[in-house]
């Protein structure tokens, strides 16, 4: 990979995506994108970036290539602690019995069915609109949160209620697979962060997590600030255990652990002694 084919990479990966990468990142672009030179019979880095340029279709697998996606269930568990002990109990003195949560990067789909599993039992269907929004822009990763299909290995943490209602035996033996009921309160889209967004909102929670890493400044602020005219006026937005909205926004104040809420929520919430 010649200095010219990095920079042409970068430049691209940014322009389509907001992915900042600097030079320390060669190496693993190098790694990762060697795939689809193999897949494509390609000789070299020059010839591959010339088909980025002639190829739209090969921008989808670029971009795939490139995104990280490492999760697993319940991952950062005191956000959901939280939402159990504190937005639940809340949520359910509401007259309008409609809720909202948006998963913005779910890769496999781990991050939204925890937030099903954690709703659904207080929330059932019959009772309650509960929708949950899920969104990433790797397609590779949609496809595999659609299935809902795991190893068992993935389940291993997973409290025995929760297994015994939720997850099912998988095609293969060593599989298992989510039921259906969990599966028709989430909604799988594509979605570019740097695109247009076509939901309408509000939203009671939005979940950004270790996502932000991968943005320069700029696009940090342009990305809350979009977050924060979808969000309820109520809502609370959860970001990644190493990221901050220090400097980035002013539109929220922190009210737990990466725990956030607009402002003037977040004072109304001190007033009252409310506390995280």
């Amino acid at each position: 990979m010649a200095q010219q084919d990095f920079d042409f990479i970068r430049q691209l990966a940014y322009r389509e995506s907001g992915i900042v990468l600097p030079d320390r990142k060669q190496h693993m672009v190098y790694s990762r994108l060697s795939r689809r030179l193999r897949a494509l019979k390609l000789s070299n880095f020059n010839q591959y970036c010339q088909r980025l340029e002639d190829d739209g279709c090969e921008l989808i697998n670029f971009i795939n290539a490139l995104t990280t996606n490492l999760t697993s269930f319940f991952r950062e568990a005191h956000h959901f602690d939280y939402l159990e002990r504190h937005l639940v109990p809340q949520w359910q003195q509401r007259r309008n019995r409609r809720l909202r949560v948006w998963s913005s990067a779910c890769s496999t789909g781990e991050e939204a069915y925890s937030i099903a599993m954690t709703l659904a039992k207080h929330f059932p269907p019959a009772n309650w609109d509960l929708k949950i929004l899920a969104t990433d822009l790797d397609t590779n990763v949609l496809d595999k949160a659609r299935a809902g299909i795991y190893n068992q290995e993935a389940m291993a943490n997973l409290p025995k209620k929760l297994l015994d209602k939720y997850v099912e035996p998988g095609p293969k033996p060593d599989e298992v697979k989510l039921s259906e009921s969990l599966k028709q309160l989430i909604h799988f889209k594509q979605l570019n962060l740097l695109g247009d967004w076509p939901m309408q909102g509000p939203f009671d929670l939005i979940f950004c997590r270790n996502v932000l890493i991968y943005f320069d400044l700029q696009t940090k602020a342009k990305i809350i600030s979009q977050f924060r005219q979808l969000l309820a006026e109520d809502g609370h937005l959860f970001i990644g255990h190493s990221e901050t909205l220090h400097n980035v926004s002013s539109d929220f104040k922190l009210i737990g652990q990466t725990i956030y809420q607009p402002q003037h929520a977040a004072l109304a919430r001190q007033r009252l002694g409310i506390g995280a």
